[in-house]
């Protein structure tokens, strides 16, 4: 008994850290708290194909540009945490690979799944966004600009960007970010379906 009160306590001291491939069935269900999205389908009434795109875009941006992500594609070379945005504690950096500096890599302290107990999220590949995808401080019709050019977003075109946002663990961690933090909006299918209707009406984005 003592070493399982002494194994709480330690657990309980801990402080959180912060902020692939599954279908969309495998997707762990979103936790509760998690704004809505507008379901693809409601855009079929805007009749001009690109600002039925634009207005995709801008639906998806709830996503894109919830704490969740924005986090994960920080501006320097720090992640941010919590709903906050603060920057992580303790004091890491991107490292050579996104992973962290060699003393400090994110595997330290970030395991394959979350440990709720301590508010300590995580994920298999558990990493920072390239240098080049950084979102923080852009607006959205730049964001959606990085996310269309290839030299930036590791050599995608539009279909694997689909698949990468909806099959990649990583990303599906934002439906499902543990204790103590607030999901993204809606769910990786309704995401899904978004982003493949952007796609199907021409992937236009806002203006920058």
């Amino acid at each position: 008994m003592r070493r399982l009160a002494l194994s709480a306590a330690v657990a309980g001291a801990m402080l959180p850290l912060g902020s692939s491939i599954l279908t969309f069935a495998q997707a762990p269900p979103p936790q509760p708290g998690g704004a809505a999205l507008r379901p693809a389908a409601s855009f079929t009434g805007i009749a001009n194909q690109r600002d039925r795109s634009v207005a995709l875009f801008n639906e998806m941006g709830k996503v894109l540009q919830h704490p969740r992500c924005v986090n994960c594609h920080p501006a320097t070379e720090r992640p941010r945490q919590g709903d906050e945005r603060r920057l992580h504690q303790p004091l890491v950096v991107r490292g050579k690979d996104g992973h962290g500096a060699p003393a400090l890599a994110c595997s330290t302290c970030h395991g394959k799944q979350n440990f709720d107990p301590a508010e300590i999220p995580g994920d298999g590949h558990w990493a920072l966004a390239p240098a080049s995808m950084a979102w923080e401080g852009k607006t959205l019709g730049q964001i959606c600009e990085q996310l269309k050019d290839q030299n930036r977003n590791g050599s995608r075109d539009i279909a694997a960007i689909v698949k990468h946002v909806t099959t990649d663990t990583l990303v599906l961690w934002g439906w499902n970010p543990g204790k103590g933090r607030q999901p993204v909006p809606g769910s990786n299918a309704e995401f899904g379906a978004l982003i493949q209707a952007w796609a199907d009406s021409g992937a236009a984005c806002p203006a920058a």
